[in-house]
């Protein structure tokens, strides 16, 4: 295994807008370039190409951050503030897990929380790591704080497979539950399903059922999509040493196209719908995004929309309004 660089890189901003239509919020923040936790199906990992970089192994291996982020996001939100334009709601983590392994050296997505609450910003942070458990006592403090905790499986072999380095799910679990019992807002994300592996109406099964278990009561689910070159490659890549027999069903299934055909997908979305409900679990399209400047709700998910065929349908995205051609949304990142 090649052992893991940590890069400082020079970052301008830290609070980056967020133009698209589609997404329910207008800022958000990313503290690492690159992931410890080495998801094969990241769609962030190609991003490691705009920095020179591979986007094989040298994504979970080299890892960029950025070492004065807390300070230059004070100078942001200052000037902000003077032009009467100041954030009220900010996404942490829609690419890179805001608390990968070197946060809990660097405290960096920390430093971020404290300025935030400083200004009296809300977050919604993405992550699949406990480490987030740290910093409650700033998520006590800011405004409409929520927290979506990824998880896709509970099998031991799948989770080790396509998530080396993550935390396990039994202490994802766990997480979710202590912060409910914190009084912190959270969501769940069943992203990104896999087909043929995690897709089983025992496997969709057990995992609503132990989020429910862990208090969760919102969730959303979406299932893999690979929309870039080097996401594929190194996704075919580790499921042809891990699951040859399966490499040939992948292939014809995502060829031509970086999604499942909706004749696969809306079966097993109308299944989850009903798990859920069964469950009681709502969609994380029934409830409000804290207010940012989008200021809208999230559309509803794709399980809400198969078990709901007269609704319009574009695509499999979470969120309204999206075209179906567009690339694999954010909120899969870190949701995958």
């Amino acid at each position: 295994m090649n052992p893991t660089q940590y890069l400082p890189m020079r970052a301008k901003t830290i609070l980056n807008a967020v133009t698209a239509s589609s997404m329910p919020f207008d800022w958000s923040i990313n503290p690492y370039r690159g992931c410890q936790h080495g998801c094969s199906f990241c769609y962030a990992r190609s991003t490691h190409a705009y920095l020179g970089e591979a986007a094989d192994d040298a994504f979970q291996h080299r890892i960029f951050y950025k070492d004065d982020a807390p300070t230059i996001l004070l100078a942001q939100l200052q000037r902000m503030r003077a032009r009467g334009k100041l954030p009220s709601h900010v996404a942490i983590g829609t690419a890179t897990d805001p608390y990968q392994q070197l946060e809990a050296k660097t405290k960096l997505t920390r430093g971020c929380l404290e300025t935030l609450a400083e200004f009296g910003v809300g977050v919604s942070i993405t992550t699949r790591s406990p480490l987030v458990l740290r910093d409650l006592d700033l998520l006590r403090a800011l405004p409409g704080a929520s927290v979506n905790i990824s998880l896709h499986t509970l099998d031991a072999r799948i989770w080790r497979t396509f998530e080396p380095s993550t935390p396990s799910p039994a202490r994802r679990l766990e997480c979710a539950r202590t912060l409910n019992e914190a009084g912190i807002r959270v969501h769940a994300f069943a992203a990104p399903i896999l087909p043929l592996l995690t897709d089983g109406e025992s496997d969709t099964e057990a995992l609503v059922q132990a989020l429910a278990n862990a208090g969760v009561r919102h969730m959303m689910s979406s299932f893999l999509r690979l929309s870039t070159p080097e996401v594929k490659s190194w996704f075919f890549s580790v499921l042809r040493t891990a699951y040859p027999e399966l490499a040939e069903a992948y292939g014809k299934l995502y060829w031509h196209s970086a999604r499942l055909p909706d004749s696969y997908r809306r079966p097993v979305y109308a299944r989850i719908a009903a798990q859920m409900k069964r469950h009681g679990l709502s969609e994380i399209g029934a409830m409000e995004v804290p207010k940012g400047d989008a200021a809208y709700a999230f559309g509803s998910s794709p399980a809400a929309r198969a078990a709901s065929p007269t609704r319009s349908e574009k695509g499999d995205s979470p969120f309204p309004n999206v075209d179906s051609a567009l690339p694999c949304q954010p909120v899969q990142l870190a949701l995958f």
